[in-house]
């Protein structure tokens, strides 16, 4: 007697314009295709009449044979994807001198919390290649000057093509990427800023955000685009700051929240929880 056939889990994401039918015609068709939905989130945006959905399902057919038998149904929708559940997402990692972020992001993935495969780490230092080795990646050198740039984000690039990566992570790489670059990764760049400081710009915003006596400080974790740090944001969270911190807690507490903001953000991302509504984005927990 043969065993029966494992299930596969899968996650199916759409957007649209909103119109009545479609929760019905998405699940008819899933069940018709022999799947169990095990979890299923929808959201109507009552300002753009857009309408966005993820839901979660498991079945023993395999994903060509899925994604073939919902072609009909996905072709009345904008955007579509379907993906295995859990596959790690392809993800290269930018840095610079600065190792909280990337290292958050290094331990997660390798105890298992993180869905990424991290193929490969850019940096235009050097000072990180010892962290890179200890947990075996490829550390790629790619200085960055003003004479230099276009041939640097070029052979960034030809990196992405090459090990077909789906995402781009700046984990505090302090370089700002150019418009041309920042389109051709729309919605497959995450980036992560010290957020709640908005008087602070330029060096060192902790120290000057513990010069005026701040309350709250904070991370943001969006989308990269052409707009310096305005990008649809992911994930944002603050923690509360008072005069008996010193500028070397600010700093570390700074550090701190950047790196868990920056790692659920890619959590989201890489569990294809996230969708693209406009300037702002859909999360779906």
């Amino acid at each position: 007697m043969s065993s029966p056939a494992a299930a596969h889990g899968y996650v199916l994401t759409l957007s649209c314009s909103d119109r009545p039918g479609i929760v019905h015609a998405v699940s008819g068709s899933l069940m018709e295709a022999g799947c169990n939905i095990t979890d299923s989130q929808q959201y109507g945006n009552p300002d753009t009449g857009s309408f966005f959905m993820r839901v979660a399902v498991e079945t023993t057919t395999s994903f060509g044979a899925l994604r073939e038998q919902l072609a009909g149904v996905a072709a009345d929708f904008d955007n579509w994807s379907l993906h295995p559940a859990g596959a790690p997402v392809r993800t290269l990692i930018l840095a610079s001198k600065a190792a909280h972020c990337l290292n958050d992001l290094l331990f997660l993935q390798r105890s298992g919390t993180l869905p990424v495969e991290i193929p490969a780490i850019v940096s235009n230092h050097m000072d990180l290649k010892p962290l890179a080795d200890f947990y075996g990646i490829p550390f790629h050198y790619i200085p960055v000057t003003a004479g230099t740039k276009a041939a640097a984000e070029a052979a960034l690039l030809d990196l992405v093509a090459e090990l077909k990566v789906e995402l781009v992570v700046l984990a505090r790489y302090m370089q700002i990427l150019s418009d041309g670059l920042c389109q051709q990764l729309a919605g497959k760049a995450i980036n992560i800023h010290h957020s709640f400081l908005p008087s602070f710009k330029g060096a060192k915003p902790y120290h000057q955000a513990h010069a005026r006596g701040v309350k709250i400080i904070g991370a943001t974790a969006h989308y990269v685009t052409a707009a310096l740090d305005e990008g649809p944001i992911i994930e944002q969270e603050v923690i509360r700051v008072d005069h008996g911190h010193s500028v070397e807690q600010f700093v570390s507490m700074g550090r701190a929240v950047e790196a868990r903001t920056l790692a659920q953000a890619v959590q989201w991302h890489a569990e294809h929880r996230v969708l693209l509504d406009g300037h702002r984005t859909v999360v779906f927990g």
